[in-house]
């Protein structure tokens, strides 16, 4: 809930209230979200005198009443419903215009105006106040000049009254909105930072990851050089940053580089920097990444696919820290730790002689293998809440079906993390408004995935598409993509055949060969 006494000090509450008490001679009132009347030094600056309200004031019983006029327009808000300024007569018979105000769903309270009298029938209200506050403790000339000194306003000025407390509404929703705005953001910024100091960055529980966390504890607080191995899309660089953020250069540079993005030229040049004229297009001179990085962390990704004329520079920067830019003759030192990544088997690139063996010991000296997410299925649930939270941008988070989360658990995930996360993002598009996914939204290569868990555990396409037979694989979808559609159709035959395109009398006959039978499956 916003703070009102953030709110009293905006700017446009001080020019509509400077014109209110300027044109009618009234004030501005504010009452909290149970009815009591604000009363501080901010608050009194937008009152002014009324001269029966100070009046009734004056005499206790008189008090007691005004004390519940904001709690009756509450009362009055919530019976009649209304959503803007609205029209009140208080206890003393004076006319009265609030509006209640809520802040992203919370109620803040009242912003009022009260105090004067309608042109309109005057005599007669003039009447009624006097009768009203006949019983309190006031001298009878005293509320009869209160009441003829009343402010009286036309129907023409109430009507620009009641625009003027919703605008000031309006511009306090855009006031607190601006901050909860702001707000977010540094809520976003201090996660990050916390992610930096902690492994948030890094989702999972499950006892793999519970391990690498205790290696990456001794790990990042030295100046060892790491090797990261893994597959695609198991979080390489993540935790390569997890590294970095945790050492004593956490505050110095960050620099990565994929070693595959480039040819060999563009590579040297890239890594290493080069000097004006060094080649065509050389028109300057340009630091090199491994310059840029001094004093800090070196992500080098995909190190196995550098050429052998670089490892060799490479190897002179991890055991001398010193290089030379394309095109110069000048001597460079750094001081950078390397962090390398590969997912390829550099032991078996040494032995067939495409990768140098002594790089191979200089990179290799701590090595940190992140699990394929197969290995580590129970850790699906959290990554994929994890991926709900970030993609999603409704208020209220969708969830998934146990047959959608069902699915999940049991694909084999070659694409690991990055596979998982894509198929997230995908869900959340095409869910629509839905606040259950259910499975038919998975992309087909889940909902009819047709290789056994043994076979898909290598990760790789070529052992997929050896695990089975070509008979085999086209039963496995058939039977998958069959009971998918019973599923859907909730077992109606006629209407699972019709959505699969095939005759009921068909259907029938494969569900009796696969055992899809809902009776027999249920014994």
């Amino acid at each position: 809930m916003q703070e009102w006494k953030d709110l009293l000090g905006l700017r446009v509450i001080r020019r509509v209230a400077g014109l209110i008490n300027q044109r009618w001679n009234l004030g501005v009132g504010f009452a909290d979200n149970e009815g009591n009347l604000l009363n501080t030094p901010e608050t009194d600056r937008y009152a002014t005198r009324r001269p029966v309200c100070d009046l009734v004031k004056s005499c206790p019983a008189g008090r007691a009443r005004c004390d519940c006029t904001a709690r009756d327009m509450l009362a009055h808000q919530l019976k009649t419903g209304s959503a803007g300024a609205t029209r009140f007569v208080c206890h003393a018979g004076l006319s009265e215009i609030y509006m209640r105000v809520q802040i992203e769903g919370a109620d803040n309270g009242l912003i009022l105006v009260g105090g004067m009298l309608a042109q309109s029938d005057l005599e007669a209200q003039r009447a009624e106040v006097l009768r009203r506050c006949a019983d309190l403790d006031i001298p009878r000339h005293e509320l009869e000049r209160a009441v003829m000194d009343s402010s009286v306003l036309s129907e023409e000025a109430f009507t620009y009254l009641r625009d003027l407390l919703e605008l000031l509404v309006r511009e306090m929703l855009v006031y607190s909105e601006e901050v909860a705005r702001r707000e977010r953001r540094l809520d976003r910024l201090a996660r990050e930072l916390q992610e930096r100091a902690s492994y948030g960055a890094i989702i999972g529980k499950s006892p793999v990851m519970r391990e690498l966390y205790r290696l990456l504890d001794k790990v990042a607080d030295t100046d060892s050089t790491v090797l990261i191995t893994g597959e695609n899309g198991t979080g390489k660089e993540l935790v390569a940053r997890a590294i970095h953020f945790h050492s004593a250069r956490r505050e110095r540079p960050f620099v990565v580089q994929n070693c595959s993005a480039f040819n060999d030229n563009l590579l040297d040049s890239e890594l290493f920097g080069h000097t004006r004229g060094a080649f065509t297009g050389a028109n300057a001179n340009k630091k090199g990444l491994f310059e840029v990085a001094d004093g800090g962390t070196f992500f080098l990704d995909e190190i196995g696919d550098m050429s052998p004329a670089l490892q060799v520079k490479l190897l002179r920067v991890l055991q001398e820290g010193t290089f030379i830019p394309v095109g110069s003759t000048q001597t460079q030192h750094v001081d950078v730790r390397l962090i390398a990544a590969t997912h390829r088997d550099l032991r078996a690139m040494v032995d067939s002689g495409s990768f140098r063996e002594d790089l191979f010991y200089r990179v290799n000296v701590i090595n940190v293998h992140l699990p394929a997410l197969r290995d580590r299925r129970e850790d699906i649930p959290l990554l994929t809440e994890h991926f709900i939270e970030k993609h999603s941008r409704a208020a209220r988070k969708p969830r998934l079906s146990a047959g959608c989360m069902a699915r999940l658990l049991d694909y084999p995930w070659p694409g690991n993390v990055r596979e998982l996360e894509n198929e997230i993002e995908r869900l959340l598009v095409l869910r629509g408004e839905d606040a259950e996914i259910s499975e038919e939204f998975l992309s087909p290569r889940i909902r009819y995935d047709v290789y056994p868990e043994g076979g898909s555990g290598g990760g790789s396409s070529e052992s997929r598409e050896s695990a089975l037979s070509l008979p085999q694989a086209i039963e496995r979808i058939e039977r998958a993509m069959i009971l998918d559609h019973l599923k859907r159709a909730r077992w109606n035959k006629s209407r699972a055949a019709e959505t699969l395109g095939i005759s009921r009398r068909n259907l029938i006959r494969k569900v009796q060969d696969y055992g899809l039978d809902r009776r027999a499956r249920s014994r």
